[in-house]
C-alpha cells in the first residue's frame, strides 16, 4: 500500500478577491492583505505580495482564485480582475508546489461541517460551491440567468446591491438562498463573503461564515483526495 502524502507543515494561502488580495501562513497568525482591483494581473499579485513576505519560508501554496477552475488549473479569465490568469505559472513564480481552487469552494471546504452544504458566497461577485458529503462541486450558478436578462451575480454581487440598494438586495438574498436551498435538496447554507455582514437577519437554515475560513479551506486543500474531503479533516480544523 502506498504511503498517504506528508501534508506540507507550512502553507501560505492567497486569498484573491475582486476588492483585496488577502495571505496568511495556514490557518494561524496575522492577516495580510493589498488592494487588488480590474488592473491585477499575476504579474502585479506577485509584486504586491513579495514585499510582504519578507523573505518567510514556505513548503506550498493555495490559491483561492475569483474564477473558474478546472482540475485545480484556471480555464478562464476572471470578471472583476485583468486578464493574464489562464497558464500562468505559479508554481515556478512561487518557487514552491501550488493548488488552486475557486475562492467561494475555499471558503466554503473551511466552512464544511459534513453533510449537504450549498455555500454562497457574497462579495463583490457572487461565488456559489456545493460539498455533497466531502465531494466538493464548485459552480457557476452566479453566471446563470435569474430574472430579466440578469445572472444571480447581477442581483446579489455588489453592483447590484449599489444598483437596488440594501434593504432590496437582502431580501433578495433570502429569496434566492430559500429558492437554491430546496432546488439543491441541501442539509444547511453558509453564507460567507465580505458582504455577508451587510445582511440583518439570516435567512432560514443559514448560517453565517466567516473570511478566516478561506484560510481553513486553503490548509484542508492539501488534506484532499481527490476532490474528496476526508472524515478526519471534516470534524477537525485546520493544523
Amino acid at each position: 500500500m502506498a504511503a498517504t502524502p506528508r501534508i506540507p507543515r507550512r502553507i501560505l494561502v492567497l486569498d484573491v478577491g475582486g476588492s483585496h488580495v488577502k495571505f496568511r501562513f495556514n490557518a494561524r497568525g496575522p492577516i495580510g492583505k493589498f488592494v487588488s482591483g480590474r488592473r491585477l494581473n499575476p504579474a502585479r499579485l506577485l509584486a504586491g505580495l513579495r514585499p510582504r513576505l519578507k523573505g518567510r519560508r514556505f513548503e506550498a501554496v493555495s490559491i483561492g482564485y475569483p474564477g473558474v477552475v478546472f482540475r485545480g488549473r484556471i480555464v478562464a479569465e476572471p470578471h472583476h480582475l485583468a486578464r493574464g490568469w489562464v497558464g500562468f505559472d505559479f508554481a515556478r513564480a512561487l518557487g514552491a508546489p501550488v493548488r488552486i481552487i475557486n475562492d467561494a469552494a475555499m471558503q466554503a471546504l473551511g466552512s464544511y461541517a459534513g453533510g449537504r452544504m450549498l455555500f454562497l458566497g457574497l462579495g463583490t461577485g457572487l461565488g456559489i460551491t456545493l460539498i455533497l458529503d466531502g465531494q466538493i462541486e464548485p459552480t457557476e450558478l452566479g453566471h446563470m440567468p435569474y430574472r430579466h436578462g440578469h445572472t444571480y451575480e447581477d442581483y446579489l454581487g455588489e453592483r447590484g446591491r449599489k444598483r437596488r440598494g440594501t434593504k432590496k438586495w437582502r431580501r433578495r438574498v433570502a429569496q434566492i438562498t430559500a429558492h437554491l436551498k430546496a432546488a439543491l435538496e441541501v442539509d444547511y447554507v453558509v453564507i460567507g463573503g465580505g458582504n455577508a455582514a451587510r445582511l440583518k437577519h439570516l435567512p432560514a437554515g443559514a448560517r453565517r461564515g466567516s473570511n478566516r475560513n478561506a484560510f481553513v479551506g486553503g490548509v484542508r486543500l492539501w488534506q484532499l483526495r481527490g476532490s474528496v474531503l476526508p472524515a478526519r479533516a471534516r470534524r477537525g480544523g485546520a493544523r
